[in-house]
């Protein structure tokens, strides 16, 4: 039981780490030109598609990792429950607390931080990261059994 519950918080914070890692270094990379449509922080469809696919590539790895922790048993079933409930709520305050819509024009260069806090996605975008993560989870757990 104990190992059940270090792996899917382990593997909890593996995925949460991994991701801000990920999503930082592209972003100090690529650039906001890149990630964000022009003179808007409204997300480009480049950074959509690569959001989803580091969503799936880091919950995979906590998956895994949450496996081989608990080895065996639900725990990556209860990393993947955890994954979706908790994003699903995040994505719903997310949304309903989010400020109008101010079109606040992008100019430049924008500093990571504040890209993050003025990025805008559509909210089909939001509401399915954490069903993608979900089941990242479940296939890294079913990876580490057929290990």
């Amino acid at each position: 039981m104990l190992r059940s519950a270090l792996g899917v918080i382990i593997g909890y914070l593996v995925m949460f780490v991994l991701q801000v890692i990920a999503f930082m270094s592209i972003y100090t990379m690529m650039g906001a030109d890149w990630s964000f449509k022009p003179a808007s922080y409204e997300a480009s469809t480049r950074w959509t598609v690569m959001q989803l696919a580091v969503i799936l590539v880091t919950t995979i790895i906590a998956g895994l990792v949450c496996a081989a922790i608990a080895r065996g048993g639900k725990a990556p079933l209860a990393l993947a429950g955890l994954v979706l409930v908790l994003g699903l709520a995040l994505a719903a305050a997310s949304t309903a607390f989010r400020p109008a819509d101010t079109h606040e024009p992008r100019t430049g260069n924008v500093p990571n931080m504040e890209a993050m806090s003025k990025a805008r996605h559509p909210a089909w975008v939001i509401f399915l990261g954490p069903v993608i993560g979900a089941v990242g989870v479940l296939i890294g757990g079913r990876l580490k059994r057929k290990a």
